[in-house]
């Protein structure tokens, strides 16, 4: 398994910046490790270092679809801290697939509304990227789950 280290710029298909690598701080991952999402790292292993390449990945090698399944309504009364909740509100909640994220999407009298899918969810994705290092894996990466060292997590 090798670490790769990117400069990147994601864009929706609108065009509008949603996320990029700041200067200096590049992203970094460990391949085969489903670190970032599939379609991209698929584009990433095929580069030469310092290559530049645009990458459309599609929503099913990104987030996935949007499922409207994932929006429930869930009473107050099950929520806790129900009356701090405001929309907008990140929390975790137990799903069929095990514990995920939701989204307050709306708060009424009795209940909240809450969206479980990916904020990116069924969305395509742009991204201008930079290939700047690749390198083996060290075995204390592999161990730990991350890079370690620059564009990486330090202990």
């Amino acid at each position: 398994m090798k670490v790769y280290i990117i400069d990147y710029v994601l864009k929706n298909s609108k065009g509008d910046v949603l996320d990029k690598s700041h200067q200096g701080h590049p992203l970094a991952f460990i391949s085969e490790q489903g670190q970032i999402i599939p379609g991209l790292e698929k584009e990433i292993v095929t580069l030469k270092v310092g290559e530049e390449k645009k990458i459309e990945v599609k929503s099913d090698e990104a987030y996935g679809p949007y499922v409207h399944e994932l929006i429930q309504d869930v009473p107050l009364t099950a929520l806790p801290d129900a009356e701090k909740l405001k929309v907008g509100d990140r929390m975790w909640g137990e799903t069929n697939q095990g514990k995920r994220p939701f989204l307050v999407k709306a708060i009424n009298k009795t209940h909240a509304t809450m969206d479980g899918n990916h904020p990116l969810a069924g969305q395509d994705l742009f991204f201008e990227v930079k290939l700047v290092q690749v390198r083996d894996a060290t075995e204390e990466e592999l161990l730990h789950g991350h890079v370690h060292g620059p564009g990486g997590h330090h202990h």
